[in-house]
């Protein structure tokens, strides 16, 4: 039987099974050639749940040929198509794994990355998908650093960046907004701090980032509350610490829409500065 006979009996039995419905029977059938077709027909007709059935079969049978290749990234495919997210970057990275220097390859490295990223949920939920996104995209400039798709890699990695600024700035926000409220502090410490310590976290992690001076202002309002709300003996310290952050961001961000709100801050603080810092 001669390559075009065996396409053209391929394609009738795709014909026969179809106009059946006998799926079962496709299923069952031992003829890997007419499977296989079988499989990419579905995969073209957007029937992805009949094409993984046919293809996670023949990527065992086919394993290390030109069909078991397109068998493995049609399956990894046909699952992103069905936003099986989880399931098609497992595929793809197996692919790239697989067949390191494969026709594929290049291109499954980036649907890897970006099977995670479309599976990345909202910024206040856990974020342990972003992490394992980046960490994708990241190693996929590593190996392939002339790409084509280079360019686009990264600029996934900074929306997924953004996606945790806005979780560390939610968190943030929310340890100012708490304020006074000693609740959820069982191991010492007060909300002003956390804020602190999270926002500067979060400049040093990403200092160019838009929210940068939003992060700036929670910080400053922090100190300048956090000493109103000391005791006597440790009130003007703070407050000083305060002033030197209200400097900070006025040598910053002198046009910021904050600037008001800090100068008010500040001149409130007046009483606990010391000279020195008044004459600044």
């Amino acid at each position: 039987m001669n390559k075009y006979t065996s396409m053209l009996a391929a394609s009738m039995a795709i014909a026969l099974f179809a106009s059946c419905g006998d799926y079962n029977a496709l299923l069952k059938n031992p003829d890997t050639d007419a499977r296989y077709e079988a499989a990419k027909q579905y995969f073209y007709d957007g029937n992805y749940n009949r094409a993984s059935t046919l293809l996670l079969d023949l990527i065992a049978v086919n394993k290390g040929t030109e069909k078991g290749q397109e068998s493995l990234y049609l399956l990894a495919l046909a699952n992103f198509k069905a936003k099986n997210y989880d399931s098609a970057s497992e595929y793809f990275k197996k692919y790239y794994e697989s067949y390191p220097k494969g026709y594929y390859a290049e291109d499954a490295r980036l649907l890897s990355g970006l099977s995670l990223y479309m599976n990345t949920p909202e910024p206040i939920l856990d974020q342990t998908d972003t992490y394992k996104a980046i960490t994708e995209f990241s190693n996929f400039i590593e190996v392939m650093p002339n790409s084509k798709y280079r360019n686009e890699a990264t600029d996934y990695i900074f929306k997924l960046q953004d996606k945790l600024i806005e979780k560390e700035y939610a968190a943030a926000k929310l340890y100012y907004d708490l304020g006074t409220y000693f609740g959820n502090c069982t191991e010492g410490g007060s909300n002003y701090q956390a804020c602190i310590v999270t926002a500067q976290n979060a400049i040093n992690d990403y200092p160019y980032s838009e929210r940068r001076e939003d992060f700036a202002i929670l910080i400053l309002r922090s100190k300048f509350d956090l000493a109103e709300q000391s005791i006597e003996a440790k009130r003007a310290e703070r407050y000083q610490s305060a002033a030197e952050e209200y400097y900070s961001f006025q040598n910053e961000y002198p046009e910021s829409k904050f600037m008001k709100k800090a100068d008010d801050l500040f001149k409130k603080a007046q009483p606990y500065l010391s000279v020195e810092t008044n004459n600044n």
